[in-house]
C-alpha cells in the first residue's frame, strides 16, 4: 500500500498504468515517494523485475524520477505558467520595468497590412488543402535566411517561436530525454521543457553565449538536444560571437545525432552579426519569430531545418491547427515588402537605452549585462530582497527566479520604454537595493 492508494496490476503496463492514473488524479502528490520495487513485488505478488520495467516506463514518460538509494519518487508537476507566476505586482505609481515586451513606439503600424492581406483574401479566399505557407512570405524569409547564412532547408510557418520549439521537441524526442538548455534562459522554454515530460540539463552562459564546456558536458552525458539563443538571449542579452560559433559548432561535431534548435530572439532588433551553428548536426531547426520587431500579438515564426524534421513538423501541424492564418502570414508579408520596419533604427534605439543604464550602473559599482535586445541582466547577491527594496523605492523588476535554474541570482530590467532621465534614478535605486558588487561572471 502507498498511503490510501494501492498500486495495482500484475503486468508492468498494469502497474505503470496504475500510478499514472493515480499521479493524473492527484492521489499520488508530486515529489511523493514509491515503494521500493522488491517490497510493491512482494504486495503484488509479481517478479521484481516486472515492478522494475513498470518503473522504467514511467520514468520515460516522465511521470516519475529516481535517485539511486534515495528511491523513486513522482516527478514535480510540469509546469505550464509557472514561472509566469513569479512576478512582482506592480502598484499604482510604480514603473515597471519588468515585462519584457517592445517599444510600443518602435512597433510598425499594421492597420494597412492586414486590410491589404484581408482585401486578398477576399479576391481570393484560402481553402482547405492550399499550401500552408504563403508563396512570397516564404520567398522573402528563405533570402534573408541565406544573407545570414543559414543552410538551405524547407520552410514551415508556426505560431509564435515557442510553438515551434515545441513542435521540433516533440516530433524528435520521447519523455524522459533530456535537452541542454541556457541557464539563465527565456522562462517560457524551461517552464516548456519539463511540460513534455523531458529532463532539462542547465548550460551556463556569458555575454557570447553557451559554454562550449558545459555543452560538451550535457551532450557527453546523454542530452538529446540542445537548445540556443543566437542574439539578444533573454534575460542576459548575450550574442553568439563568431569565435564562441566555432567553438560549439567543434563541439557539436563530436556528437552528430544531437537535435540542435537555435532561436534568433534578436531578429529585426539587433545590428549585430548572426553566426549560425546549424549545419554540424544530422538534425537541426532554426526559428526566427515577428513578435519582438513587428508585434508580439501577430504570433508568427519562420522555421526551417533539415527535411526530415520541417516534413514531421508539417505532418503534425497539419493534423492540429492546419497552419498558420494565411491572412496573417500576409500581413507580414506586407511588412516585410513595404520596409515597414527601421531595423536599424530599432536596433540603434534599443542599444542606446541599453548602454546607458549599464554604464550608469558600471560608475556606481554595479556589474551588469546586456550586450543586445531589449534587456539587462544584473547579478545580486540577494534577488528577493533586492526585488522588494526596489519595489519600495518605485521600480518594478522582473526575479531572477523567472529565468533561472542553477545560475546564481539576479534581477532583469527591461529598458525598451526606459528614458533617459529615468536611468540616473533607476541606477542609483539598484545600487541602493543590492550594494557594490565585485565583477564576477554569472554562470
Amino acid at each position: 500500500m502507498l498511503g490510501d492508494y494501492p498500486i495495482s496490476g500484475r503486468r508492468a503496463v498494469e502497474i505503470s498504468a496504475s500510478v499514472e492514473q493515480a499521479v493524473g488524479t492527484g492521489e499520488l502528490a508530486p515529489g511523493q515517494l514509491l515503494p521500493p520495487m522488491r517490497e510493491l513485488a512482494l504486495e503484488l505478488g509479481v517478479n521484481p523485475n516486472t515492478v522494475a520495467a513498470a518503473y522504467r516506463t514511467l520514468r520515460e514518460r516522465g511521470v516519475i524520477e529516481t535517485a539511486g538509494r534515495r528511491g523513486s519518487r513522482v516527478r514535480p508537476k510540469p509546469a505550464t505558467t509557472g514561472r509566469e507566476h513569479i512576478r512582482v505586482e506592480v502598484p499604482e505609481g510604480v514603473r515597471d520595468v519588468s515585462n519584457g515586451n517592445p517599444d510600443p513606439a518602435l512597433l510598425p503600424s499594421l492597420a494597412q497590412a492586414f486590410a491589404a492581406a484581408a482585401e486578398q483574401s477576399d479576391r481570393q479566399p484560402v481553402m482547405y488543402g492550399e499550401a500552408p505557407v504563403e508563396p512570397e512570405l516564404a520567398r522573402l524569409a528563405r533570402a534573408a535566411l541565406d544573407a545570414d547564412g543559414v543552410p538551405d532547408g524547407p520552410l514551415a510557418v508556426a505560431s509564435g517561436s515557442l510553438d515551434a520549439i515545441e513542435r521540433v521537441l516533440a516530433v524528435h524526442l520521447k519523455p524522459g530525454d533530456t535537452v541542454a538548455v541556457e541557464d539563465p534562459g527565456w522562462g517560457s522554454l524551461l517552464d516548456l521543457v519539463p511540460a513534455l515530460g523531458l529532463r532539462i540539463a542547465p548550460v551556463g552562459v556569458d555575454d557570447e553565449g553557451p559554454l562550449p564546456d558545459d555543452v560538451r558536458g550535457a551532450l557527453a552525458a546523454g542530452a538529446r538536444a540542445l537548445i540556443v539563443t543566437d542574439r539578444a538571449q533573454n534575460p542576459t542579452g548575450a550574442v553568439v560571437s563568431a569565435t564562441r560559433a566555432r567553438a560549439l559548432r567543434s563541439v557539436l561535431r563530436a556528437h552528430p545525432e544531437t537535435l540542435l534548435i537555435e532561436d534568433d530572439h534578436g531578429h529585426g532588433i539587433v545590428d549585430l552579426p548572426l553566426h549560425p551553428l546549424a549545419g554540424v548536426t544530422r538534425g537541426w531547426a532554426f526559428v526566427r519569430s515577428v513578435a519582438k520587431a513587428y508585434g508580439p500579438d501577430l504570433r508568427l515564426a519562420v522555421l526551417t531545418g533539415d527535411a526530415v524534421t520541417v516534413d514531421r513538423v508539417r505532418g503534425r501541424q497539419r493534423l492540429g491547427p492546419g497552419w498558420v492564418s494565411r491572412i496573417t502570414q500576409g500581413a507580414v508579408l506586407r511588412l516585410w515588402a513595404d520596409g515597414a520596419l527601421d531595423t536599424p533604427a530599432v536596433a540603434t534605439a534599443y542599444r542606446a537605452r541599453r548602454d546607458l543604464l549599464i554604464d550608469a550602473l558600471a560608475a556606481r559599482g554595479v556589474e551588469a549585462h546586456g550586450h543586445s535586445g531589449l534587456n539587462v541582466w544584473i547579478p545580486v547577491p540577494d534577488e528577493t530582497g533586492a526585488v522588494a527594496r526596489l519595489l519600495h523605492s518605485g521600480w518594478a523588476v522582473a526575479p531572477g527566479a523567472r529565468f533561472r535554474l542553477s545560475a546564481p541570482p539576479g534581477i532583469r530590467i527591461t529598458v525598451s520604454t526606459l528614458d533617459a532621465e529615468e536611468t540616473g534614478p533607476l541606477a542609483d535605486a539598484v545600487a541602493s537595493a543590492i550594494g557594490p558588487a565585485p565583477v564576477r561572471s554569472y554562470v
